[in-house]
């Protein structure tokens, strides 16, 4: 699967249904990049900016905004069909479900060989153990959540060069899984790799993977969609094949998706932060060189990490819970069946790194310094006049931000609803003039009586 330019496009996963949107600017209050702007009514993703972190997808009180993956009819396309299988998917069971039963599902949904994704983490920590020591910059940053590692490419770019860039499990296991199955004499070209996603940035890591020229992952597979499709085949009640389970997952594994998951086997000060608006104020502090004597942060978009991803059908609570339980039972047994070490795949190579991540800043005004900085006076000047309510009637989330849009050429001064009436005090605007402004961002019917609207009395009709 080829890469996009990390240096022109990002992939995004998330799509705004024009026909549903209603242009009530949910999302666009709760985008951390400032990514979402109202436009003719509906909802307009910009996307050098978007990280694909799904605030936008929780937020919409309409279902207007998707989350767009591969069709899983794809998989037919290869003779040897691989499952990657995140830890959280097996969490969304209650325990009575064992794991060997949804194994078997997976095998008559059309997959041919599973693989838990957290099977490489002891090859993850071995390249985690090796780029530290080869690195003195610090603290180090997760690259596990890719939500996060474009978070920090488009808002805090100055903090791209502390991302450890070793690839996280979900590449690692790729690779690692098919050097296998080539190894037992299977054609390269006949294996699929498929990972089943909690979210909409992986989605997005996949198919224009940072860092690296092509993802080892074929296609990627929605897993609310895929865990109701494990639901209909529990139903049946015959007694599954014993599961063919992998050595290789670990305690340390099973835990690995969740919130201090990676920081507990980091050396040094090591913290743990979840949820994207935590991780921004946190980033902001750290840029701005608030905290010090930091050797590891581990950062996850979604709130418990990736037990909270907006994939998940399950309880995000009950998840971590059962996660814990299974790594407890794991943890017990491990001394008595170590994972296994002896297998010369799992050596540390070249592979199990990416290259240097590429800032992609969001307030880069202008590739000329003078015409950026000529800029950024005009965008200062105006915010003098702006009333700094942040109210987002004028299509923007905040008056910084559309100050930004006007220098910029996507945005208007007469915008703001409260410079028109500055204007059509001066008789610079007229009050034709501002109601066709006010219907190129909301459209043309927004303002008419509707009863149908959500809260309104009609409401259900």
């Amino acid at each position: 699967m080829k890469a996009k330019n990390q240096d022109w496009d990002f992939h995004h996963a998330l799509k705004v249904l024009d026909d549903v949107c209603i242009g009530c600017t949910h999302c666009m209050t709760v985008c951390p990049t400032q990514a979402i702007r109202v436009r003719d009514g509906k909802a307009r993703i910009i996307d050098n900016r978007c990280v694909d972190c799904g605030e936008c997808y929780k937020a919409c009180p309409v279902s207007a905004i998707i989350v767009e993956q591969d069709d899983l009819q794809m998989i037919n396309n290869y003779p040897v069909r691989v499952i990657l299988v995140p830890g959280v998917l097996i969490g969304q069971f209650p325990e009575k479900i064992r794991t060997s039963k949804i194994y078997a599902a997976l095998k008559e949904i059309g997959f041919t060989h599973i693989f838990e994704v957290e099977n490489s983490v002891e090859m993850v920590l071995d390249a985690y153990a090796q780029f530290q020591s080869e690195n003195s910059n610090r603290p180090l940053i997760s690259s596990f959540c890719p939500a996060i590692i474009r978070l920090i490419q488009v808002r805090f770019p100055s903090l791209v060069d502390h991302i450890l860039r070793a690839k996280p499990p979900i590449d690692i296991s790729a690779l690692y899984y098919k050097k296998r199955l080539v190894s037992e004499g299977i054609a390269a070209e006949d294996i699929g790799m498929f990972y089943v996603t909690p979210c909409a940035a992986k989605i997005a890591a996949i198919k224009s993977p940072v860092g690296e020229e092509e993802s080892p992952v074929t296609g990627v597979i929605n897993m609310n969609y895929l865990y109701n499709r494990i639901l209909q085949h529990l139903k049946k009640n015959e007694e599954p094949p014993k599961a063919d389970f992998d050595r290789l997952l670990n305690s340390k594994g099973i835990l690995w998706s969740l919130t201090r998951g990676e920081s507990v086997h980091s050396k040094g000060r090591a913290l743990a932060i979840d949820g994207i608006n935590n991780v921004t104020e946190f980033l902001e502090k750290l840029e701005n060189d608030e905290y010090e004597d930091i050797d590891f942060l581990e950062l996850r978009a979604c709130d418990e990490s990736c037990a909270g991803g907006i994939l998940i059908s399950g309880n995000r609570f009950l998840t971590v819970e059962r996660l814990t339980k299974r790594a407890a039972e794991y943890e017990s047994s491990e001394l008595a069946n170590p994972p296994r070490k002896n297998d010369p795949l799992m050596e540390i190579s070249s592979e199990s790194f990416f290259e240097k991540v590429k800032p992609r800043p969001m307030e880069k005004l202008d590739e000329d310094i003078s015409k950026a900085l000529r800029k950024m006076e005009r965008k200062r000047r105006l915010m003098c006049f702006l009333p700094g309510f942040d109210c987002a009637a004028c299509g923007a989330p905040d008056c910084q931000t559309l100050s930004e849009d006007i220098v910029q050429g996507r945005a208007q001064v007469s915008h703001c609803i409260f410079m028109q009436q500055v204007m059509m005090d001066q008789k610079k605007l007229t009050q034709e003039h501002a109601k066709k402004i006010i219907d190129s961002i909301w459209g043309n019917e927004r303002l008419q009586k509707n009863c149908n609207k959500l809260g309104a009395e009609d409401e259900n009709n």
